[in-house]
């Protein structure tokens, strides 16, 4: 069972807005999730950090899924988390992409539904949510 953080659902995020989170990774932390789309079902953003699952280790794994279809996976060369860290990790919405900012570390991941607004984030698993902010 993987414990399910706070939902928000209107966040209307648009090209040139971004969503910073921060928050606490738990000391047994094995992965954990955020979610970034339209809704719970139209996700742009699929973004887990895997210290150890589904035979990752420390390994950032990023995909999109449409309904119950999910698109080709998308793995980072970095890890900056620690277990029992706190995080901060900030999402800036573009046109064509989403860029992933984390501690001395960005990159891009493809808005491959094509979605015009981002409404709906939720976090997933060993990471505990402090703050949302987005501008």
């Amino acid at each position: 069972h993987i414990p399910q953080g706070p939902v928000c659902t209107n966040l209307g995020l648009k090209p040139g807005q971004r969503l910073t989170v921060k928050g606490k990774i738990a000391p047994n932390a094995k992965s954990f999730v955020m979610n970034l789309g339209k809704d719970a079902t139209l996700l742009g953003l699929h973004f887990n950090p895997r210290f150890d699952a589904h035979g990752d280790v420390n390994t950032i794994v990023c995909n999109s899924k449409k309904v119950e279809e999910w698109g080709a996976e998308h793995r980072e060369g970095v890890f900056p988390f620690q277990k029992g860290g706190t995080v901060e990790i900030t999402f800036g919405v573009n046109q064509n992409d989403v860029t992933v900012q984390l501690p001395g570390h960005q990159f891009t991941f493809p808005n491959r539904l094509n979605l015009p607004v981002f409404d709906y984030f939720d976090t997933q698993g060993d990471f505990t949510l402090q703050s949302l902010s987005w501008e």
